[in-house]
């Protein structure tokens, strides 16, 4: 596969509510046969096209704004690569369940030390369980934060409260699936939350 048909795609339900990210030939795929749209976000308006205008508006495109998207090959001309697109048969938030892992966490917290609120490479990181688990506290989103080595090592086997440190956020579950998406693109900015810019995934 290319490089151009390897790029990453977001796909919308028919709510305009991001789902995930496709690669480019599945998205074109899609709008091809007619189960997705392509949306446009070209200065700040929001637009959708079907394959056939989305085609045409490529000609034009190609015209005049040749260096500002990326394209591909089709037999009787170009296709300017969509990076949005909407499912059209797809009303409802998938449901996903996003597993409790050190990545998902350090996610979660954007790779911030909870308790003293500076970012840190993730090397630099750990996982804290705020209550103890000598204390009962278990392996759970509720109770598991990114802490920085010397955090949690002042921390140790104390609760917050013992140790005199407090977190500045109480810990949750990461929501789902926007959350979970980094925005490669500007224009994925207005439908991912911009909470997650600057998360660094692993």
């Amino acid at each position: 596969m290319s490089a151009v048909l390897a790029a990453p795609v977001l796909a919308l339900n028919r709510n305009f509510a991001p789902l995930r990210v496709l690669d480019a030939k599945r998205a074109l795929g899609m709008v091809f046969t007619g189960s997705a749209e392509v949306v446009d976000t070209d200065d700040a308006h929001l637009a959708t096209y079907d394959f056939t205008s989305w085609r045409e508006l490529s000609a034009l495109k190609a015209e005049f704004e040749r260096e500002q998207h990326d394209w591909v090959g089709l037999v009787n001309g170009c296709f300017a690569l969509p990076r949005v697109i909407r499912l059209l048969a797809f009303d409802r938030h998938r449901k996903v369940r996003v597993p409790l892992s050190r990545r998902n966490i350090y996610l979660s917290d954007a790779n911030t030390c909870q308790y003293c609120g500076h970012k840190f490479p993730t090397s630099e990181l750990s996982l804290d369980h705020v209550i103890p688990r000598s204390r009962g506290g278990g392996s759970t989103w509720e109770n598991l934060v990114c802490a920085c080595t010397d955090c949690n090592s002042r921390k140790g086997a104390k609760t917050p409260f013992e140790a005199r440190m407090k977190l500045i956020r109480a810990p949750k579950k990461i929501g789902a699936p926007a959350q979970l998406i980094r925005i490669q693109h500007a224009s994925w900015a207005q439908f991912v939350s911009e909470a997650y810019w600057n998360v660094e995934l692993q």
